[in-house]
């Protein structure tokens, strides 16, 4: 990979092969006003009039476009060149993130269809192309967040971005690349540390199965093999790799064991090898207590929506990813909701490299949860965000919905709730699920509250229990409190503006009533972390927000990632060591 290319790292790093290639850079594209690309056939274009950088969406100034007025439906172009090497193999084609409907074409002939905006998904294209050859690949896309039936986040529906509603992403917005496989290499595998058993269960799933081949695991400390094991290679058969003298993963000392996978056909061959890593630790719930590595976890969580200025939902760069988290840290931080987005592969593992807890969340935003093809497309992208993600260590809760409350059909916001509770569940019963955050719960493991009451006193008053109950914020709407770990993971949201900075906005919003000079606003801050700190039947908070995101200037930091404050001083504030 040359640097030329846009974000030129392996998008997938906990599942990495050699053979890859990335198609960053710069595509033809069309914006299809008319809705009518497909009736004029646009899928056998040889490209295109105008030019796009991807990854970035055309929305964004590092896409070269920066067109922000909505954008239904556009068709994108490059060539794809198959290496001759790859002869006999399988041909995947990978999108980390198309928002929200696509279909690919190659030569004019459909190769797959997705749905769902937020999370990576692969065409395998084996039988459309030949290895040494060149071909059309076009992209069809779709995005109609106004229809409010696909999950869309913090995009705004209206033209202007207003409140926390900021601008809009379509179409490609993650890397997209492709990998030569064995045709009967593995495809996935979920990775399961048993910290009281001191092992790794590996479940495999395979593109093809063949008699004879088999599946060995090496897992690594550094330069050290731990341990070994050969099974034979069948789709959902578990590997157990025992690890002696086990160390664990913790914010304290992110330790991560590396992974070998390699299949080996009959004769002895490796036909595919495959490496990745897994962090050795646990998490359970114990009455109202959260547990990481059976110790009690005080989560001191901020509010991270993964807005850029120049990419809008796509970093820059990793270094960006990476500087992110280190800001939340140096702000007295241990962790983050990944708010309205499902973040991307490389930020997990930055996350997980350098133990900075997370929850994982969607952009349920923008639809409403009875409405029964909203929920079916929610439901389908929601199983595949779990997926994907479920074997990355710093991931310690699932967050499926974000500020819900029935709007006139509780039956079926309860159903659709509980239909995504009981998803998370089966398909990872090892973390907490947190079916709405803030709002009306109907099924939790986890009980969150969002208040953005900015006096100090108040907010202590109102967060005092009353009748061996804790204050919620629909208790009329929502299941019975039945002893859940509880949770502010949402309040403050203090808007302030340094003096040397303008509004970002002509329409600048925070919550509430800003403080007038800087020292008041370090004593409501204070007052406000303090009011939640005084109660032991808080577990832990989530602060509104890390940066300013446009307009929504409440942030630690300035949207530029600059400093706004006395960095040491807020660490000391949030760390209730002030």
């Amino acid at each position: 990979m040359t640097s030329s290319i846009p974000r030129p790292e392996y998008p997938r790093p906990q599942f990495m092969r050699e053979n890859w290639v990335n198609l960053n850079g710069t595509w033809t594209f069309t914006f299809d006003p008319g809705k009518s690309g497909m009736q004029r056939g646009l899928m056998n274009a040889d490209g295109f009039d105008r030019q796009i950088i991807v990854p970035f969406c055309p929305e964004s100034k590092l896409s070269g476009v920066g067109h922000t007025d909505f954008i239904e439906m556009m068709w994108y172009h490059r060539k794809l060149d198959i290496p001759a090497e790859w002869q006999g193999k399988r041909v995947i084609l990978h999108f980390g993130g198309v928002d929200y409907e696509c279909e690919a074409f190659i030569d004019g002939q459909s190769v797959g269809r997705h749905w769902g905006g937020t999370v990576s998904f692969e065409f395998d294209i084996t039988r459309y192309v030949t290895p040494g050859k060149s071909h059309n690949l076009v992209l069809y896309v779709r995005d109609d967040l106004r229809d409010f039936k696909q999950p869309s986040g913090k995009q705004c529906p209206d033209f202007k971005s207003r409140a926390c509603h900021y601008t809009r992403t379509t179409g490609i917005w993650q890397t997209v690349w492709m990998e030569a496989v064995d045709p009967h290499g593995l495809q996935s595998v979920y990775i399961v540390p048993d910290l009281d058993g001191s092992r790794f269960i590996i479940t495999p799933t395979y593109y093809a199965v063949k008699q004879g081949c088999s599946l060995r695991v090496t897992l690594m400390d550094g330069q050290r093999q731990v341990t070994q094991a050969t099974v034979a290679a069948a789709n959902g058969i578990p590997v157990i790799t025992l690890v002696s003298h086990p160390k664990t993963w913790s914010p304290e000392s992110p330790f991560l064991y590396d992974l070998l996978f390699d299949v080996i056909d009959p004769d002895g061959n490796v036909i595919d090898h495959v490496t990745s890593y897994a962090g050795l630790r646990k998490v359970h719930i114990e009455g109202n207590q959260l547990f990481l590595n059976n110790e009690p976890i005080y989560l001191r969580l901020v509010l991270d929506q993964g807005f850029y200025p120049d990419g809008i939902w796509t970093a820059p760069s990793e270094e960006a990813l990476k500087r992110d988290i280190e800001l939340s840290m140096k702000a007295g931080f241990n962790g983050a909701r990944l708010h309205q987005k499902v973040f991307e592969e490389r930020f997990h593992y930055l996350a997980d490299k350098m133990g900075y807890l997370t929850w994982g969340e969607t952009a349920s935003w923008g639809i409403d949860p009875k409405d029964i093809i909203g929920a079916r497309n929610f439901l389908s992208e929601w199983r595949e965000i779990i997926c994907r993600d479920r074997n990355h260590p710093s991931i310690i809760a699932w967050t499926p919905f974000n500020e819900t409350h029935d709007t006139g059909d509780r039956r079926q916001h309860n159903r659709v709730h509980i239909d995504a509770y009981e998803m998370a569940r089966s398909l990872d019963p090892t973390r907490p699920v947190n079916d709405a955050s803030g709002y009306a719960h109907a099924r939790t493991d986890l009980w969150t509250v969002h208040t953005y009451e900015q006096n100090p006193e108040k907010l202590y008053e109102l967060l005092c229990p009353k009748d061996g109950q804790p204050w919620r914020n629909f208790p009329d709407r929502e299941a019975d409190y039945e002893g859940q770990p509880y949770i502010v993971d949402e309040f403050g949201g203090i808007k302030w503006i340094p003096e040397n900075r303008r509004p970002f906005a002509d329409n600048s919003w925070g919550y509430g009533e800003g403080p007038r000079t800087l020292e008041e606003f370090y004593a409501r801050l204070e007052g406000l972390v303090k009011a939640i700190y005084a109660y032991e039947h808080i577990t832990g908070f989530c602060y509104t927000q890390l940066t300013d995101v446009e307009q929504e200037e409440n942030g630690i930091y300035n949207y530029d990632r600059t400093e706004k404050f006395d960095m040491e001083r807020i660490a000391r504030i949030f760390k209730n060591q002030s």
